[in-house]
């Protein structure tokens, strides 16, 4: 299984936790108390690095598709006024990622990064609605050749703590790229324009990548 680069400083940092406490746990000379323990922290372990494995995803799209950035569950479908970038009113398609997904981001279509923005704030839990105005997040806007444009919103949950780009503005962006990363429960938002095709429903499981979220008019 690979790895992701973000897991290579967390994963060694969760391992000399896990084994310092166990280590302080086994001097107590109480066995049961050690076993208690250590079972957990094995499991956590085994939490620790499939959190933060990358496997790798084929990804491909038709003109005009716009593909999911993250792996997790339709939560949000409706048209909202979108009041940060467009200023006007959008087609909301937002995915929550429970701490069994893979946190990786993709980019959702080619083109090149016309905004970005980062706005610290809370970490209220990703899928109540007020999350997409209130909780840290960043905000990236693609333009495509055609002169459409996508608002994707990474926002921080209620135990991430760090929000990861690797997008800037004047970047020309692939959907075989990654965007970034969030750590553990978050949530992404995506605005399309009004008219675009939404072949997804609320609940559906989707997958970063490879799960087509829009289908851009024209």
């Amino acid at each position: 299984m690979k790895i992701h680069k973000e897991g290579y400083r967390m994963i060694p940092l969760v391992l000399v936790i896990v084994l310092a406490f166990n280590a302080l746990v086994y001097l107590t000379g109480v066995k049961l108390l050690f076993l208690a323990v250590a079972i957990p922290s094995v499991a956590l372990m085994v939490v620790a690095v499939r959190f933060f494995r990358d496997p790798g995803t084929v990804k491909s799209a038709l003109p005009g598709e716009v593909l999911s950035s993250a792996d997790g569950k339709v939560v949000v479908i409706e048209p909202t006024f979108e009041g940060e970038y467009f200023k006007d009113e959008r087609i909301q398609v937002s995915v929550f990622m429970s701490v069994f997904n893979v946190h990786i981001n993709h980019v959702p279509i080619d083109g090149e990064v016309v905004w970005y923005k980062y706005h610290p704030g809370k970490f209220l839990m990703a899928h109540l609605p007020k999350s997409s105005e209130e909780n840290e997040r960043t905000t990236i806007v693609i333009r495509t050749a055609s002169g459409q444009e996508i608002l994707i919103r990474q926002i921080a949950g209620l135990l991430a703590r760090r929000i990861a780009c690797y997008k800037g503005v004047g970047d020309k962006v692939s959907v075989q790229e990654q965007l970034g990363f969030i750590r553990f429960g978050s949530r992404v938002d995506i605005f399309f324009p009004k008219g675009t095709e939404i072949p997804v429903k609320i609940n559906d499981i989707v997958k970063g990548g490879v799960t087509v979220l829009g289908r851009l008019e024209g």
